[in-house]
């Protein structure tokens, strides 16, 4: 049965969707498979792992509203073992959509809950997979509630700059709250340091104020603040396409690894 990680934070610009589609990409060549999901209106995942947003027949966003099945939805990616479950614009327009959607059901005494439809599309393919990778939007609505009632756990990627604690609590208040009111079983899968600019005191202090915030949770790995990096998604490639031999693919794979070995199996060798 797969494991769903949401890779959620409320501040944009901290890494999330960079993390999201290289760490799907790498857990794919560490020979797992993966469904990324684009939760994201502004579809970054979808174009980053080189997915025309014109070629979509079916997106993220008619699954939610019923208008299309999840399986038609659902595309292979030229990456290795990496499936995607895409977005683009229309996306912004679910949660009213999905308000009226709501209002529709109980108007004829069928249970419909706007919270949980998310996790009941991905409860139909989770056992294809052995990773699902949710890049949720930069902000707490209603589509990160939706991957946070569907998620096993979250990753919170954390920027290695001076207010890098600032909103963290109101994101944990956030999953506190999903845990008592639709997800009891939510965990915080593990906290990432990114975007670390080398030999600076600020990224230096930054890392010790959330290691000793979070302790244990705080992946060893760091990602690095690299130009090659932030290219990448442009060119729709994960580094370890872009750039095979750059600190970036490294650091990723070491990510994905670390995952691996919290879920308690070993990566198979590269091949």
């Amino acid at each position: 049965m797969g494991k769903i990680i949401a890779i959620v934070n409320q501040k944009g610009g901290v890494g999330k969707t960079t993390t999201s589609i290289n760490l799907a990409a790498s857990l794919g060549v560490l020979n797992k498979k993966v469904l990324l999901v684009d939760l994201d209106p502004q579809g970054n995942a979808t174009t980053g792992v080189g997915v025309d947003k014109g070629d979509i027949a079916s997106s993220i966003y008619e699954v939610l509203v019923m208008k299309s099945t999840i399986d038609e939805s659902i595309i292979k990616t030229k990456s290795k073992n990496l499936s995607l479950l895409p977005a683009y614009l229309n996306l912004a327009g679910a949660e009213m959509e999905l308000i009226e959607l709501e209002r529709k059901f109980k108007s004829i005494d069928k249970p419909f809950n706007r919270v949980l439809r998310l996790k009941e599309e991905l409860d139909k393919i989770k056992n294809n997979y052995e990773y699902i990778i949710i890049d949720c939007p930069p902000s707490l609505g209603i589509l990160t509630t939706n991957a946070l009632a569907a998620a096993d756990s979250v990753l919170i990627p954390v920027q290695c700059e001076y207010f890098a604690l600032e909103g963290i609590m109101q994101l944990i208040n956030t999953i506190m709250l999903a845990q008592k009111k639709v997800n009891p079983n939510l965990d915080i899968e593990g906290v990432l340091l990114t975007m670390l600019t080398a030999n600076t005191n600020l990224g230096l202090e930054v890392i010790e104020s959330i290691k000793s915030f979070f302790k244990e949770r705080v992946y060893n790995t760091i990602i690095p603040r690299l130009i090659r990096l932030a290219e990448a998604p442009s060119h729709g490639k994960p580094i370890l396409e872009y750039e095979p031999r750059s600190k970036g693919t490294l650091a990723y794979l070491n990510l994905a690894k670390e995952v691996i070995e919290r879920n308690g199996t070993k990566e198979e060798s590269i091949g």
